[in-house]
């Protein structure tokens, strides 16, 4: 009999991870390394979990994670994103608490392109009288 599995996929700024709920103990690995080794920063594994936190599921999946693109912030807010859909798959009931508190809602702050003249998005050449 083939396992269950439940899929998410989740976006921010520039950064896309494909999420996998497997039914199992709890761990958690990115890219092939636990979460532990792949984020340097307790923060961003407390974002990971959340969603899982936030639906008391904490223990119950084994989410397995294929992330790529952007920095370490971007790739864990795309991970609670992916994690956040991947549970209201395995569990409609999830979605009041997952709504409310903001993880199914995709962060559509992006960087701003460069325009013409400038130096940057915004930043002008320094301004000189002489």
């Amino acid at each position: 009999m083939a396992q269950v599995q439940y899929y998410g996929t989740g976006r921010r700024k520039s950064s896309t991870a494909r999420v996998r709920l497997v039914p199992g103990t709890g761990q958690v690995t990115v890219n092939n390394r636990s979460a532990e080794d792949y984020f340097p920063y307790e923060t961003l594994r407390t974002i990971i979990n959340q969603p899982l936190v936030a639906t008391e599921t904490a223990g119950n999946y084994d989410v397995l994670i294929n992330v790529s693109g952007g920095g370490f912030t971007g790739q864990a807010g795309a991970i609670r994103h992916g994690v956040s859909r991947a549970l209201l798959q395995a569990d409609p009931e999830y979605r009041g608490t997952l709504k409310a508190a903001g993880f199914l809602t995709r962060d559509a702050r992006m960087k701003e392109r460069k325009k013409y003249g400038l130096k940057g998005a915004r930043r002008a050449p320094q301004f000189s009288k002489r």
